[in-house]
């Protein structure tokens, strides 16, 4: 290496820790071992590197954690090659710095590129390794975990109408972290997860090895799909079973307030939607808005719903299975699968397919200050559980407030829940998300906004899953449990408090897992899986 360019690097002072020694050590080893020696100043940024804080903001979804008191890491690491991820691997290693690493930056409670910790920390960003190969003969493709879903669909789309992949709506989410923790979409009742749709991978695991599935072995290999990410190594790429669909879908919108009888209509549609043909997607947004009829305040639900068939064919459809919803054609688009993506996740018609490519689209759930929860329900709620509901949307809090019921059944009540870590399948009428946004200028007072969905999420607790009360780990919540890093080993009885609410049955499985592939712990976090010791 250039020695002029090492002495600016060791120079470089890191924001957090009272000692340089350990961040010193661990950019004379990266020097050392990067195999050409001038990639070092393309690929690590650290704080006093005039780019450092855009390249560390490019992906950071939720703006939440990126004000001047969130941590921020010693460095940014952005490999162009597996051999570059190995390094860092050892450097940190060897040196006690922990990594995190970052697909598209969606972690909800920001994970993949900061820490509620104040421990020395290395940034891994992906954003270098996208590829996407999509093999139509075969019905599969690669895909490396840099990219967005919105790549892969982009791909998918550009050489066939009639595949596709089931993984979710939000287009600029990356790859690795979608799959890593499930992912569902459009297409999830009929064809299950996305990650339960993955069928090989590359992965590094905690001493630097390259493994595929059949080096891994089937333990690891089941973990790495739905047991969440940052625990068992960095996956670099993953092998996927592509989806047969036709070439053109329908997808419809239904919006009703209150005074057009939206609670009754809900409340109906939460022991409807689970039956539904495995071919309907189904879900409801939740929302207050001004009424188009006085101008006050009322509640809206938006019911939408994508068909793997034309609308000649689902309206008898609908009118048999849910007559008091109305659904008529005029509410209905035919479409491709891709561009139903869009249409469910933006609400606007005709985009062009290249707005997958936008990886900082804007939306509830990404480029914004967000707080969000998720729970599953098993009994149909009542309708004075939602009128009671109703009011929390009405406070000053909840201007940008959301909450989506999803419906389940289909292949969900087919694959049995110990088949993948994501165990919410048969027995569930829905999940729920709730995300509350504010604005920058809010951003000082985010504690109301914080303490809002939190009376949400409370007043939900009698009609929603109980013991444990479940949720989803893509949609991550440390107000659940967090493990402690007082020292390296964690604790198991800290992470089963959160781990049997997103994994239940599976959490001891996943534990075992870890346990025998990184038992010093190296891949961990505020939610990681822990070792046992």
């Amino acid at each position: 290496m250039f020695p002029f360019l090492l002495l600016i690097l060791l120079s470089l002072s890191w924001r957090i820790s009272a000692s340089a020694q350990p961040a010193e050590e661990f950019l004379r080893c990266l020097s050392l071992r990067f195999h050409n020696s001038s990639s070092i100043a393309k690929l690590v940024y650290t704080y006093h590197n005039s780019s450092y804080s855009s390249v560390l903001k490019s992906s950071a979804q939720n703006f939440r954690f990126t004000t001047p008191s969130t941590p921020t890491p010693f460095a940014i690491v952005t490999p162009f090659h597996a051999s570059h991820i190995q390094a860092t691997v050892y450097c940190c290693r060897k040196h006690g710095l922990q990594v995190r690493t970052r697909s598209g930056g969606h972690d909800f409670e920001g994970l993949s590129y900061t820490t509620a910790y104040k421990v020395p920390f290395v940034v891994i960003d992906l954003v270098n390794l996208r590829s996407v190969q999509v093999n139509v003969e075969k019905a599969t493709a690669w895909v490396e975990s840099g990219a967005t879903v919105g790549e892969l669909y982009y791909e998918i789309a550009r050489k066939t109408r009639t595949l596709a992949f089931p993984a979710g709506i939000g287009h600029t989410v990356g790859i690795g972290g979608q799959l890593s923790g499930g992912g569902y979409g459009v297409l999830f009742r009929k064809y299950g997860l996305a990650s339960d749709n993955v069928i090989d991978a590359r992965l590094i695991d905690a001493y630097g090895r390259i493994l595929d599935k059949k080096s891994m072995g089937e333990d690891l290999f089941w973990a790495i799909r739905g047991g969440g990410g940052g625990s068992f190594g960095i996956v670099l790429a993953w092998k996927l079973k592509l989806v047969p669909v036709p070439a053109n879908v329908t997808a419809c919108t239904v919006s009703k307030t209150l005074e057009q009888n939206a609670t009754k209509l809900v409340h109906q549609w939460q022991s409807i939607a689970r039956k539904f043909p495995k071919e309907i997607q189904s879900s409801i947004a939740i929302a207050r808005v001004n009424s188009s009829e006085d101008g006050k305040m009322t509640i809206q639900a938006s019911y939408g719903s994508v068909f793997l068939g034309s609308f000649d064919e689902l309206i008898p459809l609908m009118e048999e299975k849910f007559p008091e919803l109305g659904l008529v054609k005029e509410d209905c688009l035919e479409m491709s699968w891709a561009e139903s993506v869009l249409y469910s996740a933006l609400s606007i018609i005709g985009l062009p397919l290249e707005t997958l490519l936008n990886r900082t689209q804007k939306s509830a759930l990404s480029q914004t200050f967000f707080k969000a929860k998720s729970d599953f329900v098993k009994q149909p709620i009542s309708e004075s559980g939602f009128e009671g509901l109703w009011p929390k949307f009405y406070e000053n809090e909840a201007k940008s407030a959301v909450m989506v019921l999803v419906a389940y059944g289909g292949k969900m009540d087919e694959i049995p829940e110990t088949e993948y870590p994501y165990p919410h399948r048969a027995g569930n009428l829905y999940s729920i998300i709730y995300v509350v946004n504010w604005e920058e200028e809010e951003n000082k007072n985010s504690e109301k906004f914080m303490n809002w969905m939190r009376r949400v999420y409370s007043y939900m607790t009698p009609y929603v899953s109980k013991s444990p009360r479940e949720a989803y780990v893509n949609y991550r919540d440390l107000d659940i449990g967090t493990n402690k890093f007082n020292h390296d080993k964690g604790s198991y009885t800290e992470a089963k408090v959160w781990g049997l609410k997103y994994f239940k049955n599976n959490f001891d499985k996943l534990v075992y897992v870890k346990t025998k592939v990184d038992p010093q712990n190296f891949f961990k976090h505020e939610q990681s899986i822990p070792p046992l010791f």
